[in-house]
């Protein structure tokens, strides 16, 4: 169930997260986002109703999380999308492992689902998507945590109640 509901509040932040990507992106990726932003509505509606199924309380989303960086403009909003589809990739990892049956299968296909969004979004792919092993963070020092858990905030934040200035 925590993996369960690791996952469900990386998909509460990624819609948040996609509210600003949306806010900034140019006209020439507006719809991309839009469906992104849709595809991680269905699915945190989705993991709701399963944490319900399995008798356990939701976690809420949060009213705000804080952003990795500010996010003035359409280059900032594409890396934020990025860094957005990156953390739900990792979140989905850490489920795929936990889980079994149907559930896992569910798992792997939003895992491969934000790993393509993500290659989209950056223009570079990783050998294994959702692995703690990439230790850079973007501006590449090397101060990722490489701990083999995901952060949940907005774009892995921190998940605090207001957004970064």
């Amino acid at each position: 169930m925590t993996a369960l509901q690791s996952a469900l509040a990386a998909e509460h932040a990624a819609v948040y997260g996609y509210g600003v990507v949306g806010g900034r992106i140019g006209e020439r990726r507006r719809a991309e986002a839009r469906a992104a932003y849709d595809a991680h509505r269905a699915r945190r509606d989705a993991l709701v109703r399963e944490v319900r199924d399995l008798g356990g309380e939701p976690v809420a989303a949060s009213a705000a999380y804080a952003l990795p960086f500010q996010v003035p403009d359409a280059a900032t909003a594409v890396r934020l999308a990025a860094r957005l589809e990156e953390r739900v990739a990792g979140v989905y990892s850490d489920l795929v492992r936990a889980a079994t049956g149907e559930r896992r299968g569910t798992a792997a296909g939003a895992l491969r689902e934000a790993a393509v969004r993500a290659v989209r979004w950056s223009g570079e792919s990783v050998a294994f998507p959702g692995l703690a092993e990439r230790t850079t963070d973007d501006t590449g020092t090397g101060t990722g945590t490489g701990t083999g858990t995901h952060d949940t905030g907005a774009a892995g934040a921190g998940g605090s109640a207001s957004p970064s200035p």
